[in-house]
């Protein structure tokens, strides 16, 4: 039986098992006797750990051998500086799509290295959908997207194809849909959203990529340095790290990234439609790039969203708010998030048009 109906953007629910595993790894790990939170990170114990994470990273995104697997910290936003860092000479381009609040923070970190060249933007109409048609200049090092935007609930559903390296940040839809993670020169992910607790990022890059700029890299920024030592250059956040495994290992044993793909359109069908039916609700977001990881309403009437808000609260819904930029209402679908939670919603939604529509 479901307590709560967690929709929270991030730091998101996870499965059920995992919190279950991981709590009990906290008071002894593996009938070691010792707690995962003071294990060593050079010990077979936990180098075993990141090295199953990484296999399962491999093989849920089907990676070439070219790419390598890496779990460093910081978060995206670390990525929004580190991407550069290592990508972006001094006298170079970036071509980055401007399609929301994370998308803007990487042109402002990479304006600090090189050129920026802001190749679309949504931005006119407050993000609500994703532009098409776009031309990148031939002479880019990357062209950077973000493939959903937790905000403003847009998604790519067609990834650019320009001839470029390609580098995307993935922190709210990673692993939650089929995508050729290979053409990608680098991707990034905070796991905090589909594939675990907060304190790990994951980031895939293509080894070919890198060492092309003749700028002075600081050690802990530069992904050859990270790739070498294993992601143990620095001690890593062991708990996100395990964490992440159980979490990967759950999306395996669950069908992997297919089925995580057929569930998550079924659980924002379900729900996009409920919101189009019903007059009291208003999706914002561009029928054709509606994301399938954050579903974004609002009311017809703007007085009504504190009640429903409340309703929410009492009908045992968490997290239902809008972001603070956005407002109105947010219901993220993330991997783990159970079809039942996603039916609840829409009962509860139902209810309270018939209160006060």
């Amino acid at each position: 039986m479901i307590l709560i109906h967690n929709f929270n953007a991030g730091p998101s629910i996870l499965p059920e098992e995992v919190y279950q595993q991981a709590s009990r790894a906290i008071l002894n790990l593996n009938e070691t006797g010792v707690s995962l939170l003071s294990i060593g990170h050079r010990t077979p114990e936990f180098v075993s750990i990141l090295e199953e994470a990484r296999s399962l990273v491999r093989e849920l995104m089907e990676l070439d051998d070219e790419h390598e697997v890496l779990f460093l910290h910081g978060g995206a936003s670390m990525q929004f500086m580190q991407v550069p860092a290592n990508l972006l000479a001094k006298h170079g381009v970036a071509a980055i799509a401007d399609t929301g609040v994370w998308s803007t923070k990487a042109i402002r970190e990479a304006e600090v290295f090189g050129k920026v060249e802001v190749v679309c933007s949504s931005k006119d109409t407050n993000y609500n959908y994703i532009p098409k048609d776009f031309a990148v200049p031939n002479d880019a090092a990357y062209l950077h997207i973000t493939t959903n935007n937790t905000i403003y609930g847009t998604q790519w559903k067609e990834i650019p194809d320009t001839g470029l390296p390609l580098v995307a940040d993935m922190s709210s839809d990673i692993l939650s849909r089929k995508i050729n993670f290979n053409r990608f020169a680098l991707i990034y992910a905070g796991a905090q959203k589909n594939i675990g607790a907060a304190g790990v990022t994951l980031v895939v890059v293509n080894r070919r990529i890198l060492g092309k700029i003749k700028r002075k890299i600081p050690t802990l920024l530069d992904y050859r340095n990270h790739i070498r030592e294993q992601s143990l250059l620095s001690t890593p956040p062991v708990f996100a790290v395990y964490v992440a495994m159980l979490t990967l290992r759950w999306l395996k044993n669950n069908g992997g990234v297919a089925e995580m793909e057929k569930r998550n359109r079924e659980k924002a069908a379900m729900l996009y439609k409920a919101i189009d039916e019903m007059p009291l609700f208003r999706a914002h977001v561009a029928a054709e790039d509606r994301s399938d990881m954050n579903v974004c309403f609002s009311m017809a009437d703007k007085q009504l969203e504190p009640k429903f808000l409340q309703y929410c609260t009492e009908n045992d819904i968490y997290g239902i708010a809008g972001h603070r930029l956005a407002g109105a209402f947010r219901a993220s679908l993330y991997n783990a998030l159970p079809r039942e939670s996603v039916e609840h919603l829409i009962k509860v939604m139902k209810a309270f048009s018939a209160q006060f529509g």
